[in-house]
């Protein structure tokens, strides 16, 4: 796809408009290097920020705690160490600031506020897709409010404003355009917009009549709005107007529809549903002080607290339909967990000797009555406190460390003596391609890896992460998931030069290609030029998926099969096993001893991480 017109500028803008700004106060900075350090300085802008809103919601102490809290927390810091350049890089903080400034809308009802919080949203929007999770959530903060009775003069001056700017400003951004007033997961704030004018509108008629006429009009008006929006809504989406549910948000709402419809969606790992490990892995005791934090907010129920409320129950259920949602949930938990701990310790904090020392002599007397032992358990509750706070310093620092420091192109694994092992496999094979291959090679590789084979071997690739051709992703599965001469078929079509594969028999890497292969078929076969492909193909007669003897016979002799476990049947890959072992699948593997007839291995790493074969000419084949 044309990369300009389809990605959100706001990342680049940001990056080009720093660098420019050194280099005016003659800070001789290299655009690479603003690049590596952009994620960790607006990390540092959403500490700053979240400080603020918390503040907002509850009180200074709070905000200390939830700013402390978010420095380090693993399922931010994941998309904000120095080297990850992606839009959440920067996403995050226009999320918090937006929220911040809506909070401020709210409560004060001031224009100045909500232009701000237009301004921020605009910002967003251009920054991240992840927009439309704060134009639906904002939205329904206001509903909640009209339905429990709390909508006021200051949160329609706060909406309108921000709605009607935010929404033209939005428009400006040539990915965006029209999807603002278009689409279906815009509709409900545009419904809520207008929703707010007929509340206004009826608040100013019961001003000027009785409440009998007042009942009888408004009845009346209301039901002839309802009916005229109705039939606007339907013959819009009937002609076409309005765009329906893209497949990433239907899955959000029912996770099985990508896996059944849209298999490249869900084939993204960071599209899965999120294991129950991975929120105490990257949330550690946020997830306990979670609960605790929105019984506070319901404690002191305001026009504010009802928004984090929201927040924190609609991004804990899309956390848990889809694992890379996590970065939105990470800053809430941490802003609850900042009102939990600041209430609590403010609540103990008073029962100590120390600070009731100061108490009449009577009213000490009558609260030991009243409350024995109320300095030896405000003692061990602050601290139980410190000591989460010692053992979630640890989690965030080992977890930052062993998880989230190495980059993915260069892998990292423990020896036995607690030494470090590099595997250089991806780099070693890049350079082979960019050294040993034509300028005009095209090499064929799942999209995984296509952005990393352009940017590091300067190869054109058939397919990568950038590729919104469902089809062409497919014609790639479906040569992988072929029989060789069925697949030699479809490269000639594609006009491939090169193949490469990623295989971890050899070290135990399980991010393989064949670990993701039944992904491969799915995609292959979700086309009508792949019908004939068949997942139960590639599963044995009791639904395993296996690669030793007891595989089936389609996955044994796919191309996918042949190039990873070519000339692996005579290695030895661990003590007392056999040849051919797979150390990922832990099965001797049951097709050994084959060869290759329509392409020859041209380069393989030394770990046997990535392999790369030559498809043969037409002429070497021996057909005219």
């Amino acid at each position: 796809r044309i990369i300009g017109g389809t990605i959100y500028p706001g990342l680049m803008v940001t990056s080009a408009l720093i660098y420019r700004v050194l280099h005016f106060l003659h800070f001789t900075l290299h655009i690479r290097e603003v690049c590596v350090f952009l994620a960790p300085l607006f990390s540092s802008f959403t500490v700053i920020v979240t400080y603020l809103l918390t503040k907002e919601l509850k009180s200074d102490g709070a905000g200390l705690v939830a700013a402390s809290l978010i420095a380090i927390v693993p399922g931010y810091i994941s998309r904000s160490v120095a080297g990850s350049y992606d839009n959440e890089g920067i996403a995050i903080f226009c999320m918090l600031f937006t929220y911040y400034l809506w909070i401020k809308a709210v409560k004060t009802g001031i224009l100045y506020w909500a232009v701000l919080c237009s301004l921020a949203y605009f910002y967003m929007v251009s920054s991240w897709g992840g927009y439309v999770f704060l134009i639906n959530l904002i939205p329904l903060h206001v509903l909640a409010l009209m339905c429990s009775g709390r909508f006021s003069h200051k949160i329609y001056i706060a909406y309108s404003t921000v709605y009607t700017i935010g929404t033209i400003l939005s428009m400006q951004i040539p990915f965006v355009g029209f999807q603002p007033v278009q689409t279906s997961e815009h509709m409900a704030a545009f419904g809520v917009f207008g929703l707010c004018q007929l509340v206004a509108f009826a608040t100013w008629l019961r001003s000027k009549m009785s409440e009998e006429n007042f009942q009888l009009l408004f009845r009346s008006i209301l039901l002839a709005v309802a009916a005229l929006i109705a039939m606007a809504v339907a013959a819009a989406a009937f002609l076409g107007k309005i765009a329906p549910w893209t497949g990433r948000f239907y899955s959000l709402l029912d996770p099985s529809y990508a896996k059944n419809n849209i298999p490249i969606i869900a084939s993204v790992s960071e599209h899965q549903p999120t294991a129950w490990s991975s929120f105490y892995f990257d949330l550690q005791f946020l997830v306990f002080t979670f609960p605790a934090g929105i019984y506070f907010c319901f404690k002191e129920l305001n026009d504010h607290n009802i928004f984090i409320i929201l927040y924190g129950l609609t991004s804990i259920y899309f956390a848990g339909v889809m694992v890379r949602l996590m970065l939105v949930l990470a800053p809430v938990m941490c802003i609850l967990a900042g009102i939990a701990v600041s209430s609590t310790l403010s609540a103990y904090m008073k029962n100590l000797d120390s600070v009731a020392v100061h108490a009449a002599k009577h009213e000490r007397k009558e609260m030991e009555r009243n409350y024995p032992y109320k300095n030896e358990v405000a003692q061990a509750v602050i601290g139980v406190v410190a000591l989460l706070m010692f053992t979630y310093v640890y989690h965030c620092t080992w977890v930052t460390s062993e998880a989230y420091s190495s980059p993915s192109i260069v892998l990292s694994a423990h020896s036995g003596d607690g030494g470090n092992v590099i595997f250089d496999d991806f780099r070693e094979a890049y350079y082979w391609l960019r050294q040993n291959t034509d300028e005009d090679a095209k090499v064929m590789s799942w999209w995984d890896y296509g952005y990393q084979i352009t940017a590091m071997a300067n190869r054109t690739v058939i397919v990568d992460n950038n590729t919104w051709n469902n089809t062409h992703i497919s014609r790639v599965g479906q040569a992988m998931s072929s029989k060789e001469e069925d697949a030699y078929e479809i490269m000639r079509e594609l006009d491939v030069d090169y193949v490469l594969v990623i295989f971890g028999g050899v070290t135990g890497y399980s991010s393989d290609d064949i670990n993701k292969f039944l992904w491969m078929v799915r995609i292959g076969g979700s086309t009508p030029e792949g019908a004939h492909i068949k997942e139960m193909d590639y599963f044995t007669k009791s639904g395993e998926f296996r690669v030793d003897r007891e595989g089936s016979s389609t996955m044994l002799n796919c191309l996918m099969y042949k190039l990873c476990y070519y000339r692996f049947g005579g290695l030895y890959t661990q003590q007392g096993r056999p040849t051919g072992f797979d150390r990922v699948r832990h099965a001797e593997i049951g097709n050994k001893g084959f060869s290759l007839d329509y392409l020859d291995e041209a380069f393989t790493s030394e770990h046997w991480i990535v392999r790369i074969y030559k498809v043969k000419p037409q002429d070497n084949r021996g057909h005219k």
